[in-house]
């Protein structure tokens, strides 16, 4: 956390910040990346756009929206911003037609939007327990097989990267957005096979403890415990998960599909991250 009390990379640090790959790498490309004026997707969006791509970011807050794509174009970079609730079938659909019709094409679709927040399961509420996997499952979907539409109908092909979270070691106290994610992974691997034929791969990313501002939902004693999580002893940035993308996206990984890139310092194979309080009859 910085001295401001910010969470994460700002704008300024995601213009500037080295990157590994080619200022062209998606020159002529389009992008759609939703939740983009999230954390992460905001990330994605940055990098994207200074690799040469037209990135259209997408989400629920226009004011958001706005605020980030000035401040792209700003710097020269391509960008346009979508108002959607990914949770709505008919402004999904909408939203791919205004893409297609004002970019002539689609290239990569990143699924960043979701949410979620901290508390033991047995207090879900049905109304918070639907929300989430409304969002991070069914709105998910929804816009994976609009994008797969539209590139089967034009024969072209495409990408989708689906950003969800490590599911194969102790995350806890968010278990609606595991059950969520793990959907997500379930799908993208069944339709990577189904879709090959179309020339659209299907992959996922699993961040691990990543500083974002989605940090203010969990308790201090839980943000204090997450450079721990993992044995590289740190927290990651939307940067590291966004070079990620870039690679699962782009030509890189042209023969990869059905994967899950695991992005969190070694955590699935060290021990547990606790969302909430780490319950008394855990603590040694």
């Amino acid at each position: 956390m910085s001295e401001d009390g910010a969470f994460g990379l700002d704008d300024d640090a995601l213009a500037t910040r080295a990157t590994v790959y080619a200022p062209d790498a998606f020159a002529g490309k389009t992008a759609l990346v939703s939740g983009g004026a999230g954390g992460i997707g905001r990330g994605v969006a940055w990098l994207l756009a200074r690799l040469g791509a037209h990135v259209v970011v997408a989400g629920r807050d226009q004011a958001k929206l706005e605020m980030l794509v000035g401040r792209m174009t700003g710097r020269g970079l391509k960008a346009s911003r979508e108002a959607v609730d990914i949770r709505d079938p008919e402004q999904v659909a909408s939203l791919f037609d205004r893409v297609w019709s004002t970019n002539g094409r689609l290239d990569l679709l990143v699924n960043s939007a979701g949410g979620q927040f901290p508390q033991a399961a047995i207090d879900f509420s049905a109304k918070g327990w639907n929300a989430v996997v409304d969002t991070n499952l069914n709105g998910t979907w929804r816009m994976m097989q609009a994008a797969a539409r539209r590139w089967r109908d034009a024969g072209s092909a495409g990408s989708i990267v689906n950003i969800v979270v490590v599911t194969t070691h102790g995350l806890y106290g968010v278990a609606h957005t595991i059950a969520a994610r793990s959907g997500v992974i379930g799908l993208s691997r069944a339709v990577a096979v189904e879709w090959a034929p179309l020339g659209v791969r299907v992959n996922c990313i699993a961040p691990g403890a990543i500083e974002t501002e989605g940090w203010r939902v969990y308790s201090p004693e839980a943000r204090t415990a997450y450079p721990r999580s993992n044995p590289m002893m740190r927290v990651g940035s939307a940067w590291d998960v966004a070079e990620a993308c870039a690679y699962l996206g782009g030509p890189a990984a042209a023969y990869v599909t059905g994967e899950v890139l695991t992005v969190d310092g070694g955590g699935q194979l060290w021990g547990e991250t606790w969302t909430i309080p780490k319950p008394d009859p855990f603590r040694s």
